[in-house]
């Protein structure tokens, strides 16, 4: 069974897409081991998604795909 890491000390940095007018807003913790955690920056004690590095980068390199970045 998966444990839900502690992630009370995280540090927490907003994507550079989200904005300040209450729009959609997403932060990420780095330099975790093995784990990227994702969450609501309006909602900052609400759930978080953990995903696994690998995934995480799938999903990011997909986006940048589709942006054609």
């Amino acid at each position: 069974m998966a444990t839900t890491p502690n992630l009370s000390t995280t540090a927490w940095r907003k994507s550079s897409y989200s904005n300040n007018d209450g729009g959609m807003c997403v932060e990420v913790a780095d330099n975790l081991p093995g784990i990227v955690p994702v969450r609501d920056s309006k909602n900052p004690e609400g759930p978080v998604l953990i995903f696994q590095n690998d995934a995480w980068s799938t999903f990011i390199a997909s986006l940048k795909n589709q942006a054609g970045m």
